[in-house]
């Protein structure tokens, strides 16, 4: 019968940990690039409910 190797499934486990945290590091300084530009999800646009509903209820 055939014995695990060990020290191979150990590396490839840290192959894969050391793939997804470039991944997850790639993908924050892409956010972080983006931040400041107009595709920025988080500011409400001029359209949007959220910012037409604080003038619709003011008094004319």
């Amino acid at each position: 019968m055939a014995t695990p190797n060990y020290g191979y499934e150990k590396r490839q486990k840290e192959l894969a940990k050391k793939k997804k945290k470039e991944e997850k590091l790639k993908a924050k300084s892409e956010r972080k690039v983006g931040d400041g530009g107009p595709e920025d999800s988080s500011q409400p646009d001029a359209d949007s409910p959220e910012s037409a509903a604080p003038e619709a209820g003011a008094p004319a």
